[in-house]
């Protein structure tokens, strides 16, 4: 482990600090750490061509058009739809899971 100084702006680390709280970090240390890693990351994750996701919707069945427009956004989007699964939770409510496939961008 290697320390070194960093410099911020007064607003700059009341957010800092803000967000070391609002994550229960126990230092801002860590809370450097953790935005270091997150923008890693995220930067790994723009470079990388095809990447897979899952949305999931639950909803009241019984709203009117509803599953109809489901279906319509689906077919719209079917070139990055791998597959997408209805479950009836109870009465009142079912939740749909979509798998998609497609570029980070």
């Amino acid at each position: 482990m290697k320390r070194f100084g960093v410099s911020l702006e007064d607003e700059l680390l009341s957010e800092l600090d803000a967000l070391v709280r609002r994550k229960k970090l126990p230092n801002r240390s860590q809370g450097i750490r953790h935005l270091i890693r997150k923008n890693l990351v995220h930067d790994k994750f723009q470079k990388n061509s095809i990447v897979s996701g899952c949305i999931v919707l639950v909803y009241d069945h019984h709203r009117r058009d509803l599953l109809k427009k489901l279906v319509a956004i689906q077919h719209h989007y079917e070139h990055l739809i791998l597959a997408s699964q209805h479950v009836h939770l109870d009465h009142d409510n079912c939740v749909e899971s979509i798998l998609l496939k497609g570029k980070a961008s």
